[in-house]
């Protein structure tokens, strides 16, 4: 029971890294997607590069730079909590602003033409043509990545936190069992197995939107 209680405490932290990389992530990619899409080329050049090397490093280098290099820089390292949350939540909004990225160019351009002569302003074209395709469009891309966001909570190890896999591994290593390791990954199957249920709703709820 105490193996249990544990790791459920740990899967409540790995619950919490999820949400909150989602909270800041999704609103960032936003911002990251703009830049990306801008006609002003130094921004739309920061923004390729930046999303490049976001995308072409590991995470788990991520999350030891964000740790250690304000440590060696200013002498104070952030808190590991925080440090996750930062690497995850920059990392998820890179590829979440690829797809938004996808999305919006694969709305034909004449649907915004027939927008305007319909009399709508470009607001209205936007907000009630364009971005519900998109929603719609890139639903399945972004479940996909959130499913992956689940598993990658675990890589926040490295720093420390002590999450779901810390504490199977700590288990494990006391108890000179594997059985700990399968535990989370029944824990972590159980959570998959809720988003993609989750996002299952959604795409059925849109699909009724022509």
């Amino acid at each position: 029971m105490t193996l249990i209680q544990s790791m459920l405490g740990g899967t409540w932290v790995s619950v919490e890294m999820f949400f909150l990389t989602l909270i800041f992530s999704i609103p960032l990619a936003v911002f990251f997607c703009g830049a990306r899409m801008s006609k002003f080329f130094p921004l739309k050049k920061a923004a390729q590069f930046f999303l490049l090397l976001i995308r072409g490093t590991p995470l788990m280098l991520q999350l030891i730079c964000v740790y250690f290099i304000p440590g060696i820089l200013w002498g104070r390292s952030l808190d590991r909590f925080a440090a996750a949350i930062i690497a995850l939540a920059v990392n998820y909004a890179a590829y979440f602003a690829e797809i938004y990225r996808g999305g919006f160019e694969s709305v034909p351009q004449g649907q915004r033409e027939a927008a305007k002569v319909l009399g709508y302003s470009k607001a209205q074209s936007f907000f009630h043509i364009v971005v519900p395709q998109v929603i719609k469009r890139i639903m399945p891309a972004m479940g996909n990545e959130v499913i992956t966001l689940v598993k990658d909570t675990a890589l926040v190890t490295v720093i420390g936190v002590v999450e779901l896999l810390h504490v199977a591994k700590s288990a494990s290593n006391r108890v000179f069992s594997t059985v700990p390791l399968f535990v989370a990954g029944a824990f972590y199957f159980i959570m998959n197995g809720i988003v993609t249920w989750a996002f299952a709703m959604i795409e059925k709820k849109l699909s009724y939107y022509k």
